[in-house]
């Protein structure tokens, strides 16, 4: 399973990325340091730099990881977007490897 989570800075983003790994929410985390959002706010048009996350978790972890970031995060209505992997999909050493890190927890 992975979540797509944009935040403020690269700084914020890697605070996020070593909480969730240190506290066996994620076994690892890809941080996109430099992106433009172009999105409607509170009725204006907004455009942002921000900097984006790719989690990568299992299944039986995304309540808790989404509950987490939604602690941590600084945003109002924060992006959490879940990607389903099928286990079928991917290098199933690395699947494996995952589940090991985020179940051991």
């Amino acid at each position: 399973m992975r979540l797509v989570v944009s935040t403020t800075t690269r700084d914020t983003a890697q605070q996020l990325a070593k909480i969730l790994v240190e506290e066996r929410l994620a076994a690892c985390v890809n941080i996109i340091p430099k992106l433009t959002s172009v999105y409607i706010w509170e009725g204006k048009l907004q455009e942002d730099e921000e900097a984006l996350l790719l989690v990568k978790t299992t299944s039986a972890g995304v309540e808790r990881l989404c509950t987490r970031l939604r602690e941590l995060h600084s945003y109002d209505v924060p992006e959490i977007i879940t990607l389903n992997v099928n286990k079928n999909e991917g290098n199933p050493d690395y699947l494996r490897w995952v589940a090991e890190q985020v179940a051991s927890g």
